[in-house]
C-alpha cells in the first residue's frame, strides 16, 4: 500500500499533466477564481477519487498542496467520520473560491456531525467565502440530508433574513440557494420560505440583494412545477 506522501505527489504529478490553460480562463469567466488552478474538469477529478478511495491522510495532504482542484479532489476522498471541528474551520478559512467552496460543503462538510453548528456559526463570519460557506452548507444539508426535521432547517431561516442585505455577490447567491433548497424539502418548508421571502422584501425594501434574493426564490418556490413535484 503506498503511503500518503507518495500517493500524494503521483496524483499532483497526473494533475499537472493534465493542465488545460483554456479551461482555466473559462473558469475565470465564471468569477472561479484562486491560486495555483489547473482547468481539470469535475468528471476527471471524480475518476480519479473513484481510483483512489477515501483516505482521510491523503486528503489532507491533498489540501495542504494549495492547488484548486486537488482541493476539491480532497473534499471527494476525505472521509467524513474522521473531520473535525479544527479541520473544518482551517479548511472554511482558506477558501478563495466559490466552487471550492460548494465542493467542499457538499462533498464532505454536511456529512460530518458538525454541519449544523458550523453552518450558523459560518454564516456570521464577515469574509466573503467564510459566509458562503455557511449558507452554502446549509443549502446542500437541505439538499442531502433526507432525515432531519423541519424545525432544524426552520432555525436557518432567521440567518437568511438577516444576512439577505449582504450585496457581496457569492454571498447573496449562497443565501437564495440555502432559501430555495429549505424551500424544495416539502411543501410546509416551502410555505415557511414563501413568508421567509415575503418577510424580507418587507423589511429590507431598498436592499438591491434582499429583493434579489427573495424575488428569485419565489418565482421557484411559487412556480406550479415546484408544487407539482412537492405533491407527487
Amino acid at each position: 500500500m503506498r503511503k500518503p506522501a507518495a500517493e500524494t505527489a503521483q496524483i499532483l504529478a497526473e494533475l499537472k499533466r493534465q493542465t488545460n490553460l483554456k479551461n482555466v480562463a473559462g473558469m475565470k469567466r465564471f468569477g472561479i477564481s484562486g491560486s495555483k488552478m489547473l482547468g481539470i474538469s469535475m468528471p476527471v477529478l471524480r475518476q480519479i477519487a473513484k481510483k483512489t478511495g477515501k483516505n482521510h491522510a491523503l486528503a489532507l495532504m491533498l489540501w495542504e498542496s494549495g492547488y484548486h482542484e486537488a482541493r476539491i479532489l480532497a473534499s471527494i476522498v476525505d472521509e467524513p467520520g474522521k473531520v473535525t471541528p479544527r479541520q473544518m474551520n482551517q479548511w472554511m478559512e482558506e477558501l478563495d473560491s466559490w466552487d471550492v467552496c460548494d465542493q467542499t460543503c457538499g462533498n464532505l462538510f454536511d456529512k460530518t456531525p458538525f454541519a449544523w453548528k458550523k453552518a450558523a456559526e459560518w454564516a456570521k463570519r464577515e469574509k466573503e467565502f467564510q459566509r458562503r460557506a455557511g449558507f452554502a452548507l446549509m443549502a446542500t444539508l437541505a439538499w442531502h440530508d433526507k432525515q432531519s426535521p423541519d424545525k432544524q432547517f426552520e432555525a436557518f431561516l432567521p440567518l437568511i433574513a438577516k444576512y439577505a442585505t449582504d450585496e457581496r455577490r457569492f454571498v447573496r447567491k449562497a443565501v437564495n440557494w440555502a432559501l430555495r433548497q429549505i424551500g424544495k424539502r416539502n411543501e410546509r418548508l416551502r410555505k415557511k420560505a414563501i413568508q421567509n421571502a415575503n418577510q424580507i422584501l418587507k423589511v429590507h425594501p431598498d436592499s438591491t440583494s434582499a429583493k434579489w434574493i427573495a424575488k428569485d426564490a419565489l418565482r421557484e418556490l411559487e412556480n406550479p412545477a415546484t408544487i407539482q413535484r412537492l405533491k407527487s
